[in-house]
C-alpha cells in the first residue's frame, strides 16, 4: 500500500515556519498542549467527542472514576451502600466540594447532572430503563431504586464518552443543547475570556480544589496540580505541530503523525513514548434510517470490503506494536472478546465475491454520502483508504470532506441524503467502553433512543439484557458471542482495527500518568 507522505524528511520540517506567537512558558508555569483536534464543546455530557472528553477530564469530576487497569473507584462520593438485593444504593459526597462559581457541590447537582447524561448516553438511557428513583436525600446524599439490580452502576458512573460530569443543577436543562456556561468542579477551571475557537482554550488551577487523600494513579486518588495553566493551542496541521515541540515553543502534542516521530525521537529536549494504555477503536458508522447503509446488504459489503490491516498500516506504517487488526465488535483480551464470526475478517471474500453480494442484496448504485473529515489526520487517513476499498466493491462513494466539528454536528441530522443527510462517518470509540456490552454505546440498537445512525436490532438488545443479568462469567462469554455474531450480521458499525499511538513533550515536563486519556494533574514543567 501506498502511505502518505508528510514531509520529505527531518530537515524539511525542522526548517518549515512554525507558529507567529512567542512561547509563554517559563517562570509562569503555564503548560501550552496541542490537542488532536480542536474541541467541539467543552460540554462532555452533550459531546462524546475525544478532544471534549479530554477537555472536560480537567474541568469536571464524576461520582466514580476510573484507575489505570480500568477499575472503578469512589471519586467525588466517599463511598456507597447497597441495599435490597442491590435495587437501592446509597453515595456520600466527600467534604470540600466546589464548583468553580464559588457554590458548593450539592446532592441535587449530581442528580440534575446525571439525569441529564441518561437521556444523551447509552449506558445511561440502559440504567434508566431500571431506574424507579434518582433522589438528594440531603445536600450529601444520593439515592437509588431501580426496579432491577444494577451491578455496573459505579463502572457506567465512571465513563468518559459522553461523560456523567457535574455541573451546577442550574445548568442543566434541556440536555439536547451545550450547557450555558463551562463551570465544573475539577481541579481547573475555564477561562471564557481567553477563549478563541479553532485557536485557543485556557484553564486554570482551581485554586479551592481539595484532592483526595490516596496516591494517584490515572483518574484514581489525588488529583495534584502542579501548574498555574495549561493552554490549549490548536494547530491542525501535523507537521506544524511537530515543528512547534520541536523548536520548543509548544510543550506536549498528545497524538504526533507514527511518520514524524523519528524526526521527533532525534530531536535534543523531545521525548516519544506511549502514555494511552488503550488506544483508540475506531469504527465507520453508518446511518440505518437513510440512503442505501439502510440496506444491510450494503452494509454487509462495506463490513467485508475493509482490510483492517491496510487501515492500520496506513496510519501506523512499520509500527505494528501500535496497532491491533483484525479485531471483532469488542476489543481482544477483554471479557467480552470472541473469535465468533471472525472468519471474515481474517479471510475477507474477493471484490468480485462482494460485487455480487451487493448485487444479490438490491444495491443499484445509489450514491453513498461519506462525511470525511480531515481533522484529526488520523480520520483523514482511515477514511482515504476506506473509501478506496469501498470504491474496488463497486460502491458508489459521495466522498465530503469537512472537518470534525461540522461532522459532529451534521450527523444528528435525519434528512434524507439530497436534503443533506449523510450515509457513514467515523468515529473513534473508547477501547475501555468496548471491553463488555454493558458500555458499549454504539453497540446499542434500540432505534430512535440509539446513538446518531439509530440502529434497531431487538435480538442485540436482548442478548445485552440477558449479559447483564447473567451472574456467571461463562454464560456471559457465550452471550458476548452470540452478540457479535449478531453484529457480523446486521453491522452496527465497521470495525477499522485498534490503534495505540504515542505522545511527544519537551523534557522538561515530567509527570505524565499513563491511561486511557491525557491528563494534567501531577504534570509538572521545571
Amino acid at each position: 500500500m501506498k502511505r502518505r507522505q508528510v514531509l520529505a524528511g527531518a530537515a524539511a520540517l525542522a526548517a518549515r515556519p512554525v507558529l507567529a506567537q512567542p512561547a509563554i512558558g517559563g517562570a509562569s508555569k503555564t503548560l501550552i498542549f496541542v490537542p488532536t483536534t480542536n474541541p467541539p464543546s467543552y460540554d462532555p455530557a452533550f459531546n462524546p467527542a475525544q478532544a471534549t472528553r479530554t477537555l472536560g477530564l480537567m474541568i469536571y469530576e464524576t461520582l466514580y472514576t476510573r484507575d489505570m487497569r480500568l477499575n472503578p473507584h469512589p471519586h467525588m462520593v466517599e463511598g456507597h451502600l447497597v441495599e435490597d438485593d442491590g435495587k437501592r444504593w446509597t453515595m456520600k459526597l466527600r467534604e470540600g466540594l466546589w464548583f468553580h462559581d464559588g457554590t458548593p457541590v450539592r446532592a441535587r447537582d449530581c442528580v440534575a447532572s446525571i439525569k441529564r447524561w441518561m437521556v444523551r448516553d447509552p449506558a445511561g438511557a440502559f440504567i434508566n430503563e431500571r431506574l424507579d428513583a434518582l433522589e438528594a436525600a440531603d445536600d450529601r446524599t444520593l439515592v437509588w431504586r431501580l426496579r432491577r439490580p444494577f451491578p455496573f452502576l459505579p463502572n457506567a458512573l465512571a465513563k468518559t464518552q459522553p461523560t456523567p460530569a457535574i455541573m451546577p443543577e442550574r445548568l442543566c436543562g434541556d440536555p439536547w443543547k451545550q450547557a450555558p456556561e463551562c463551570i465544573g468542579s475539577g481541579p481547573f477551571r475555564w477561562i471564557p475570556g481567553e477563549f478563541v475557537t479553532g485557536s485557543r482554550a485556557v484553564m486554570a488551577k482551581f485554586e479551592k480544589y481539595v484532592p483526595r487523600p490516596e496516591p494517584v494513579e490515572y483518574g484514581w486518588g489525588g488529583y495534584h496540580v502542579k501548574v498555574d495553566r495549561v493552554e490549549w493551542r490548536i494547530i491542525p496541521d501535523a507537521a506544524t505541530a511537530a515543528g512547534a515541540l520541536a523548536t520548543g515553543e509548544v510543550d506536549w502534542v498528545e497524538l504526533p503523525l507514527p511518520d514524524l516521530l523519528p524526526m521527533l525521537r532525534k530531536t535534543p529536549g523531545v521525548v516519544v513514548k506511549r502514555l494511552d494504555t488503550h488506544g483508540v477503536f475506531p469504527v465507520l458508522r453508518p446511518n440505518f434510517i437513510q440512503g442505501p447503509t439502510a440496506n444491510v446488504a450494503v452494509r454487509r459489503a462495506m463490513l467485508a470490503a475493509i482490510n483492517q490491516t491496510d487501515e492500520m498500516t496506513a496510519l501506523m506504517g512499520d509500527d505494528q506494536e501500535g496497532y491491533r487488526a483484525p479485531i471483532g465488535f469488542f476489543i481482544p483480551d477483554t471479557e467480552a472478546a470472541s473469535d465468533a464470526g471472525m472468519e471474515l475478517m481474517r479471510n475477507p471474500p474477493s471484490a468480485e465475491a462482494i460485487q455480487r453480494m451487493l448485487k444479490e442484496g438490491g444495491y443499484n448504485g445509489e450514491r453513498i454520502v461519506f462525511m470525511h473529515p480531515t481533522d484529526p489526520p488520523a480520520y483523514d487517513v482511515l477514511c482515504s483508504v476506506a473509501e478506496g476499498a469501498f470504491r474496488r466493491v463497486g460502491l458508489n462513494i459521495d466522498v465530503q470532506t469537512t472537518d470534525w466539528g461540522t461532522v459532529t454536528a451534521r450527523r444528528i441530522s435525519k434528512e434524507p441524503l439530497e436534503k443533506g443527510g449523510w450515509s457513514v462517518f467515523p468515529s473513534g470509540f473508547p477501547p475501555v467502553d468496548y471491553a463488555n456490552p454493558v458500555l458499549a454505546g454504539g453497540l446499542r440498537t434500540n432505534g430512535k433512543d440509539a446513538w446518531v445512525g439509530w440502529p434497531e436490532n431487538a435480538r442485540i438488545e436482548e442478548l445485552r439484557s440477558a449479559w447483564i443479568d447473567s451472574a456467571d462469567p461463562a454464560e456471559q462469554k457465550r452471550l458476548a458471542a452470540q452478540i457479535q455474531l449478531e453484529c457480523f450480521n446486521y453491522v452496527p458499525y465497521i470495525p477499522l482495527g485498534q490503534y495505540l499511538p504515542a505522545g511527544g513533550w519537551r523534557s522538561n515536563i515530567t509527570g505524565q500518568l499513563r491511561g486511557p486519556a491525557p491528563v494534567f494533574w501531577n504534570v509538572e514543567k521545571t
